[in-house]
């Protein structure tokens, strides 16, 4: 089933964007999405075809897949590429490389997934889950508890990967701060019960966000953006929520937004969902006007119904549904936010963002679960 042809004009989506050093073609980003494809945790050939290819294709700027940092539980995953070691620092800088010559930009998600991380996983199959207090974010596993060096050591690994990203010629960095990994962890009471700088109330379950935050940009160039990702919702629970109204909202925001973040990247599920009661302001929007900050939304560009009622939702009932581009239009006219990441559709299809600015829109299929298992 083709995209319905939208009544406005979809220029909107491709009006240049800058930041401090990053300009942009456009106001499209590639999400970041885990592939677990890079052998021995460096980024092959494969992988940089991947990323080039929509560089090729006038994607504006590329988050490229969750990478791990230099500690020693940051992964969490088989085939996850590093961010650090001589070899997968050669393997991006290839794929730097290679966007730059397609006319595209990149940033590096960095990341470190927390408590979740389970025995067994590589490289060293030895080490444990860590997090602030050793619980998992649904709260049921007990995993190691960071001491405070250790926190210290996640911090600096932080701050060197955003400093490696710069040297190695990216347009900016993402720190991951979503979805119920480490950073996250951090924020919830559930999974931070910790007495000292880093826990207690919101604001100093927050401060381990602040420090990543202010030590990198004490790493990278003062032009040098920062984009932090966050997210409501956790993978283990849909339904929770850090900030209840707009004023917790904006409580949470604003640290983070003093300490040095540049970007705002506002994860949910389906970018037309309103965040708070009497708006129809999405969660980007409310970051976008709690913050005065550049804002990037998400939440199922192109989706279809049939792909999520096979995966991520076992009630056909919650289903997102295929949603047009006249929604996301509007929203972008009335500069509720200012890009807009797609994910899975870009996962599929590497010509997507030239299909819409041309208006081949019957050219765009419906997510192929297959398209998971490649890299196209």
């Amino acid at each position: 089933m083709s995209q319905q042809a939208p009544s406005r004009s979809v220029a909107t989506l491709f009006r240049p964007f800058q930041c401090k050093s990053l300009t942009l073609r456009n106001r499209i980003v590639m999400a970041p999405m885990t592939r677990n494809m890079s052998p021995g945790y460096v980024p092959n050939d494969q992988v940089v075809a991947y990323y080039r290819r929509r560089a090729e294709n006038n994607v504006g700027l590329i988050i490229t897949e969750g990478t791990t940092v230099n500690q020693v539980a940051a992964n969490g995953y088989e085939g996850v590429p590093a961010f650090h070691g001589e070899a997968a620092l050669a393997g991006w800088k290839q794929v730097v490389d290679a966007v730059h010559a397609a006319g595209g930009k990149i940033a590096p998600q960095l990341w470190h997934v927390g408590a979740v991380r389970r025995p067994g996983v590589g490289p060293d199959p030895e080490v444990p889950g860590m997090g602030p207090s050793g619980i998992s974010s649904a709260g049921k596993r007990k995993a190691h508890t960071l001491s405070e060096q250790e926190v210290l050591d996640c911090i600096e690994a932080f701050a060197q990967a955003a400093e490696d990203a710069e040297r190695l010629g990216f347009d900016a960095i993402e720190l991951h701060g979503a979805h119920g990994y480490l950073i996250d962890q951090f924020f919830w009471e559930v999974t931070n019960e910790r007495t000292d700088r880093w826990g207690g109330s919101f604001a100093k379950r927050s401060q381990f966000a602040v420090d990543i935050i202010e030590a990198v940009r004490q790493r990278v160039s003062a032009d040098f953006p920062v984009i932090f990702r966050f997210s409501q919702w956790k993978q283990q629970d849909y339904s929770a929520r850090l900030a209840h109204t707009p004023e917790q909202l904006e409580a949470f925001l604003q640290p983070l937004s003093d300490a040095g973040v540049d970007i705002f990247h506002a994860s949910q599920r389906r970018f037309w969902e309103p965040e708070f009661e009497g708006s129809d302001l999405n969660l980007a929007g409310w970051t976008k006007k709690l913050t005065g900050k550049p804002a990037i939304s998400v939440g199922s560009v192109g989706l279809n119904v049939d792909f999520l009622e096979g995966t991520l939702s076992a009630n056909p009932m919650d289903s997102i549904g295929q949603r047009g581009l006249e929604e996301l239009l509007e929203r972008m006219e009335n500069e509720e936010f200012d890009m807009i990441a797609v994910g899975r559709a870009l996962l599929q299809d590497p010509e997507w963002t030239v299909k819409v600015q041309q208006n081949r829109l019957d050219e765009l299929a419906d997510f192929d679960r297959a398209a998971i298992a490649k890299l196209y």
